[in-house]
């Protein structure tokens, strides 16, 4: 049998042009796309939802066929849509592009323990200088996007905030603020102990620029689960795309991607190495930007992430601190 038989019979392509059948490995499904021009349209997030489902076989399954390792879309902030949500649940006018930043919580199931936490947040809001506007309950629809029980069972409350800047805040400038909130808050509530074990704080995303809805579904899931997704003023200018195939870490609402800068499509071995380096470098860091506030930021590592969730992290202290996405 020629080496082209042979492939053939595997169910793989042949070799031909830049592919090649040997190279195949599996892993995650990944995918962007995006405007070069920086024109938000509804078609940039309709086709992120197609290329998506078209990498379902990219993505990991439970027990039941209906309950994924995890699903995402991060996109810019769609204004047009927000402007319509704040006016309409919060009861208030967003300010202008780039002078607010939203958010998505992963929170308690437990009304006590929800309260508690998103007070927690709000004083850190307002301990950073900037304005709480409001929360809002995300609209998710389990049962339209036939999410499996297992799923149902991890599933957190989730929840949407919306920070407007301070006088002369914007830019960068808001960005920084945005994730001391978000440290700051998670780590007081890590060693809260007030709240249960099994209680979950995540900031899935706050930013000025970009937000991300994810979950433990299947790709197929994703859209009919978040209404928001689906709605005909949510628009970007770009989209990232993940389908998750767990490796190293069991499936979880928080692990799915993408994360908060980034997607990952593979494994990193070297894990604890790098977890370690990055506790010990923690002892030495200085930053102008941030100065006396920096160790509100530590540990940067947040533990029960995965490997991608681990350098998500460092990647966003690096870029926080003040250098381009090339050099970090």
């Amino acid at each position: 049998m020629t080496k082209l038989q042979q492939e053939r019979v595997l169910g793989l392509p042949p070799r031909q042009g830049l592919y090649d059948p040997a190279w195949e490995k599996d892993g995650c499904g990944v995918g962007f796309v995006c405007d070069i021009k920086g024109r938000a349209s509804r078609r940039i997030v309709e086709t992120a939802d197609h290329m998506n489902c078209c990498m379902v076989h990219r993505g990991g399954i439970g027990y039941e066929k209906n309950t994924g390792d995890g699903a995402g879309v991060l996109t810019a902030l769609p204004h047009r849509f927000f402007a319509e949500v704040a006016n309409t649940a919060l009861g208030t006018r967003l300010p202008p592009p780039g002078r607010y930043g939203a958010g998505i919580v992963f929170l308690p199931r437990d009304e006590r323990e929800r309260a508690h936490c998103k007070a927690v947040i709000g004083e850190e809001v307002a301990r950073a200088g900037q304005r709480l506007l409001g929360w809002r309950e995300v609209p998710t629809e389990p049962d339209a996007a036939d999410v499996g029980s297992a799923a149902r069972a991890a599933m957190p409350a989730i929840e949407q905030l919306f920070v407007a800047a301070a006088e002369g805040v914007a830019g960068d400038a808001l960005e920084r603020k945005l994730y001391l909130v978000r440290k700051a808050a998670t780590h007081r509530l890590r060693t809260d102990q007030t709240l249960a074990e099994r209680a979950l704080l995540y900031f899935v995303s706050l930013s000025a620029k970009v937000i991300v809805y994810k979950g433990m579904l299947t790709p197929h899931q994703l859209f009919p689960f978040y209404p928001d997704l689906r709605h005909e003023r949510y628009e970007s200018h770009l989209a990232m795309v993940h389908s998750r195939f767990s490796t190293n870490t069991f499936p979880s609402w928080d692990r799915a991607q993408p994360n908060r800068f980034m997607s990952h499509n593979g494994e990193i071995n070297t894990l604890l190495g790098n977890k370690n380096w990055m506790n010990a470098r923690q002892g030495v860091v200085e930053s102008g930007l941030f100065g006396d506030d920096l160790a509100n930021l530590f540990p940067v590592v947040e533990p029960d992430c995965s490997d991608s969730g681990t350098f998500d992290n460092v990647l966003e202290f690096l870029l926080m601190t003040g250098r381009t996405l090339q050099e970090a």
